[in-house]
């Protein structure tokens, strides 16, 4: 049993692009959908697909690296409000990850989205991550 499906999540991604791998495998849920069509959206992923079976689902995710050096896109990925100690900000303390070039993945009760676009929307919510 798995006590944070997201914490697993972005840790199959950190796993899978310090490894180098091209797609990563991950269990489905609908706030990792919303997740993964906001790194695609910001441009860290390159690509990726819903597969539904009977029970879960599966996400696949094609993992973007630069074409010269070969590094992957995604530098760093941190949890930020654990199962243990939730982190919550609102519309007004949303926080700017690396100056403005990283994102922070907001849950708001609009849904899932960047702190940008929480701002935007002058909603705050629990602060999933960081994606620099």
């Amino acid at each position: 049993m798995l006590t944070d499906p997201i914490s697993d999540y972005l840790t199959r991604i950190r796993n899978a692009s310090m490894a180098g791998h091209r797609v990563v495998n991950i269990p489905a849920s609908n706030l990792k959908r919303q997740m993964t069509k906001i790194l695609f959206d910001q441009g860290y992923i390159l690509s990726y697909k819903f597969e539904e079976d009977k029970v879960q689902g599966n996400i696949k995710i094609a993992l973007k690296y630069d074409k010269f050096t070969k590094e992957p896109v995604i530098k760093r990925i941190q949890r930020v409000s654990k199962p243990g100690l939730r982190k919550y900000a609102g519309s007004d303390e949303l926080p700017r990850v690396l100056n403005g070039l990283g994102i922070a993945i907001v849950s708001t009760s609009h849904g899932v989205m960047t702190s940008k676009q929480a701002k935007q929307d002058n909603v705050g919510g629990e602060v999933l991550c960081y994606v620099y």
